[in-house]
């Protein structure tokens, strides 16, 4: 192949971005805290590194934390615009949180959405579900779970996460499912004994890629995979990238006091592979320029 040709085919082939899920439990989500300048600006490079962010633990009862973080983010970085998607207020007693999306508006697109039927109340905040699409030809729609459990509740719910799944596999007629949160899958919410006992382990098919070894806690005081994501389905799993928590402390050269004013979690995040060889791809101002300079080249005069 003449290296001009090869250099463009290249450039083609390469240009698609994998695409980042993430779940946060941004610990006790206000407006009062959204509005400290250094929160806000922590919580905006956090959010800005997913496709999807599912953030939990929001309990802003005035209704406009997650406005102004959205104003922020689609002023950040240029790689929105963002848009969000929010449940209703979910709990048992005077304390409810709500699950709220935050997803890149120009590469996915809510497809449909709601909260569980919990009839038997085994939840504390039933799992908020969306079917996202997605820019890829292997994988066009995805349904997300997410669940943050209660600590005093872990077993039960987790368990009964997977006839949450059930329902949702056949809701959408698809097995293509990420179940992700705050679980308190570890330490002395739920030992590696009963977590092993899980349906969600059990079963076929599940595969935690959050490792039981991972921490997901800023003090250095613990060790803990709390937050966990669960795929399921095999278009789903051959997309797998990477995965694993997003230590914001050290990237973001913080003190650890610093850190738990954004929370005491660290982000969860899955990137999955969506680019195709043969898929079309919007070319970038560097790779337009590089193409206009070898123009003579790829196209000689006769």
């Amino acid at each position: 192949m003449h290296y001009p040709t090869a250099l463009l085919f290249l450039i083609l082939v390469n240009g698609a971005q994998a695409f980042r899920i993430c779940a946060f439990n941004a610990q006790r989500l206000t407006l009062a805290k959204v509005a400290r300048e250094q929160v806000m600006d922590t919580l905006v490079r956090i959010l800005a590194r997913c496709d999807i962010m599912v953030l939990q633990e929001v309990v802003d009862s005035s209704g406009s934390a997650i406005p102004l973080l959205l104003r922020e983010l689609n002023r950040f970085d240029g790689s929105g615009p963002y848009s969000t998607l929010s449940s209703p207020q979910l709990g048992r007693s005077t304390y409810v949180e709500t699950y709220v999306y935050f997803y890149r508006s120009h590469k996915t697109q809510v497809l449909s959405s709601y909260v569980y039927d919990d009839k038997d109340d085994v939840f504390a905040r039933e799992p908020f579900v969306a079917q996202f699409s997605l820019p890829s030809n292997v994988l066009p729609s995805l349904v997300l779970v997410p669940l943050h459990t209660t600590p005093k509740a872990v077993e039960k719910e987790l368990n009964a996460l997977y006839d949450v799944f059930l329902e949702v596999s056949q809701h959408w007629q698809s097995k293509d499912v990420i179940l992700l949160g705050d679980f308190n899958a570890d330490c002395a919410s739920l030992t590696k004994k009963r977590l092993d006992k899980l349906e969600l382990r059990t079963e076929p098919g599940f595969h935690w890629v959050i490792a039981d070894g991972e921490d997901t806690t800023v003090r250095a005081s613990t060790h803990c995979a709390y937050d966990r994501i669960v795929l399921h389905g095999e278009r789903c799993r051959s997309l797998l990238h990477t995965a694993a928590a997003f230590d914001f402390a050290t990237s973001f050269q913080l003190t650890e006091e610093e850190a738990l004013n954004i929370s005491d979690h660290y982000p969860v995040e899955v990137e999955l592979k969506l680019s195709q060889a043969h898929s079309v791809q919007p070319l970038s101002l560097t790779v337009l320029l590089l193409l206009s300079l070898l123009s003579p080249q790829l196209c000689p005069a006769t």
